[in-house]
């Protein structure tokens, strides 16, 4: 089956309307710019509580983190064992629980010491998670998404992520934003929102751009990634990998788009 490159799915986000499977198109403006650790290999981010919790990536640089919105002080720090590449967190009843990227290992946290629980086991790669408020949902670097039983951490179902019927590859970190899931799609300046229920995309949001030229950080890895939402506030953040700057943005929009 043919999947959709990141590459092919920006063209088809730059099309004009072509057809009536057009799909709605989003910009965005700055509400407001926050600090954000250069250092940091953002791979999973979530808000909660005022306070944003974020995991780095790359193996022996792995942390957990704790973080002040206003100033991207660290108030709270666990470094994941060195021979880990850790991902994707979220929030579940007290605890945190995160990936790893190809170890097929997962750790429970508590939420509150960020002290070790438990592990866990899955097939396959780790990139993401985020939750509903029955299930966590899990990104893999397919187009399939896993819904997982948050008590026991084992799946239960699985739905894939399609634009105009076509999977869509290299989708990546997950929030749940007002009954959609969000997700980057790696190595783009993209994030979907894809209906829950089929994995379909119902809209494109494009932040090419939203970095300035003089804040570019080098390498091909320092990409878009990281987005955390506070439901109580309705306020929408992002980031990216060694990013020197978070930002809340408020979505644009920008007319339809389709293949």
């Amino acid at each position: 089956m043919r999947l959709l490159t990141p590459l092919l799915l920006f063209c088809i986000s730059s099309c004009p309307v072509t057809s009536q499977a057009a799909v709605p198109l989003y910009g965005v403006e700055v509400v407001h710019t926050y600090p954000h650790d250069p250092t940091a290999f953002t791979e999973g981010l979530f808000y909660l509580n005022g306070v944003f919790y974020e995991s780095t990536g790359l193996e022996q640089h792995s942390s957990i983190r704790k973080v002040r919105v206003e100033t991207g002080e660290v108030l709270q720090k666990v470094d994941i064992p060195p021979q880990y590449f850790g991902e994707g967190i979220v929030n579940w009843e007290g605890r945190l629980v995160s990936l790893t990227w190809r170890s097929q290992v997962g750790f429970v946290f508590d939420l509150a010491t960020l002290k070790v629980q438990k592990e866990f086991h899955y097939q396959g790669e780790g990139w993401a998670l985020t939750q509903n408020g029955q299930q966590l949902i899990m990104s893999d670097g397919t187009p399939e998404l896993r819904f997982l039983n948050p008590k026991t951490l084992l799946e239960t179902k699985r739905i894939q992520v399609t634009l105009d019927g076509k999977p869509v590859n290299n989708v990546n970190e997950l929030e749940w934003v007002k009954g959609e899931i969000y997700a980057n799609i790696w190595e783009t300046n993209l994030i979907v929102r894809i209906d829950p229920k089929d994995g379909h995309i119902v809209g494109v949001i494009n932040l090419a751009g939203l970095l300035g030229s003089s804040d570019q950080v080098s390498g091909p890895d320092s990409v878009l990634n990281g987005i955390a939402y506070d439901a109580k506030g309705d306020r929408l953040f992002v980031t990216g990998k060694n990013w020197p700057k978070l930002f809340e943005i408020r979505l644009v929009p920008r007319g339809s788009t389709a293949p």
